[in-house]
């Protein structure tokens, strides 16, 4: 599955040109986004990698698609 995380702006575009459509799109690392990540997933950042911290408050990514 391929994730997108933090894409606001035009930056959403550019990754789709790199790395097609994605399956799922997480506004911010939260726990809800980092439950969804499987072994084998490609999770593509808009800022940031997978060091960052994960924020303590989940959002509900799936209200607003």
């Amino acid at each position: 599955m391929l994730h997108f995380v933090g894409f606001k702006n035009d930056r959403y575009y550019a990754a789709v040109k790199v790395f097609g459509k994605p399956d799922f799109i997480h506004r911010h690392y939260d726990h809800r986004a980092f439950a969804d990540f499987a072994p084998g997933d490609t999770i593509v950042f808009a800022d940031g990698d997978d060091t960052q911290p994960v924020h303590f408050h989940a959002y509900d990514d799936s209200a607003h698609f």
